[in-house]
């Protein structure tokens, strides 16, 4: 079978990793001009003149990032399967429509509002109460398009920080800590969802998961698949799913879901019986979905920036290195680290003596450092 790709980064790489001992082949479609996937068939198509031929190269079509026009996956879905569906990258483009269908479904989320000036900015953030946080409705990531507001008099400096005509306020939530589900549908309708990860990020960018999350009640852990079990059958989804979470004195409130494998559940390479990676291409493949059971308790660590002392790093017995073939730059996700361990107090001593080869990385400070 022949997967194409929308998008030709890190992700899309470790798809067509996941998918060669399946016998599929893959061809990337890269629209920016600047692909890193290193393997499979790339076509460069920056202004959309080769994606008649892309479409006749493949029998079933995937993609690894969200923000791609909404137009070209439509097109393909007309003649060849696309997974997941068009609908699902639509949803997740807009965060207004994304919040409207969580609230739709019964899903928490943080009261929000609509800005579109710096007047209804201001105007939100005073009905809201402070701390509020602005994002542009569409696009923007990795804390990217984003900004806090301590004030409503700060609105005018924020709407001019992000300079999008259309953002979305959001009442700030008082959280414990941050978690993500990641759950896969097949073909059949049938349901597996991977133990949840608790995520610690530093200015934006996720540095830490851990999973099995530590110390989660399984009431709250029945809360989140019921979530995105609500979101999967709506969509008719096929496919890896990501929600993330923000877990509260009151239960668990959604921050936003991503159609695709995500960087939260990269743990499964080595954590899992069988990755996100391999049941995203199974599902999209029509194929049975593999066991989602955890080996052990782990730890992914994202490299960002620099990439540290490679060599020292996999001298560690414990620590899995898979690198993006990328260049160094501030901010850019370069490779992460899988550590497993047969206990939570074993993980925190492995993870910060793999971190003292990565320079810049966060402090590993997560609610798992007081388990044992």
């Amino acid at each position: 079978m022949r997967i194409g790709v929308l998008g030709a980064g890190q992700l899309g790489r470790m798809l067509a990793l996941a998918g060669y001992p399946l016998a599929k082949t893959f061809v990337f479609y890269d629209m920016s001009g600047s692909p890193s996937a290193g393997l499979g068939e790339v076509m460069i198509d920056r202004d959309g003149q080769y994606l008649d031929d892309f479409i006749s190269r493949v029998d079933r079509v995937t993609y690894e990032f969200e923000h791609l026009p909404l137009d070209i996956a439509e097109k393909i879905a007309a003649s060849k399967p696309v997974h997941p569906s068009p609908r699902a990258l639509q949803i997740c483009q807009n965060r207004e429509a994304e919040k409207s269908l969580f609230g739709e479904l019964g899903i928490p989320t943080p009261e929000w509002k609509i800005a579109d000036s710096a007047e209804s900015l201001q105007a939100a953030a005073e009905a809201l109460g402070c701390p509020v946080v602005a994002k542009t409705n569409t696009e923007g990531y990795d804390g990217k398009g984003q900004a806090v507001l301590q004030s409503p008099e700060e609105a005018a400096e924020a709407w001019n920080s992000i300079n999008h005509p259309r953002l979305i306020v959001e009442k700030f939530v008082e959280f414990r800590r941050e978690i993500s589900i990641i759950a896969v549908r097949s073909e059949s309708g049938e349901l597996a969802f991977y133990p949840m990860a608790e995520n610690i990020h530093h200015q934006g960018i996720l540095r830490y998961s851990v999973a099995p999350a530590p110390g989660l009640e399984r009431h709250v852990e029945d809360d989140a698949r019921r979530y995105i079990k609500a979101l999967m059958n709506e969509l008719d989804y096929i496919g890896v799913l990501t929600l993330e979470l923000f877990e509260t004195a009151d239960g668990l409130v959604a921050n936003e879901m991503a159609p695709r494998v995500h960087n939260s559940g990269h743990w499964t390479i080595e954590g899992a019986m069988t990755s996100q990676f391999e049941n995203h291409i199974r599902a999209v493949s029509g194929h049975p979905l593999g066991s989602v059971e955890p080996r052990e308790v782990s730890c992914m660590v994202n490299i960002i920036g620099e990439h540290g002392d490679i060599r020292r790093i996999l001298e560690l017995p414990y620590a899995r290195l898979h690198l993006y073939n990328k260049g160094e730059r501030p901010g850019r996700k370069l490779g992460h680290v899988n550590i497993l361990a047969d206990s939570y107090k074993e993980l925190v001593w492995r993870v910060r003596n793999c971190t003292q080869f990565l320079p810049g990385s966060p402090e590993f400070t997560a609610s798992l450092t007081s388990k044992g």
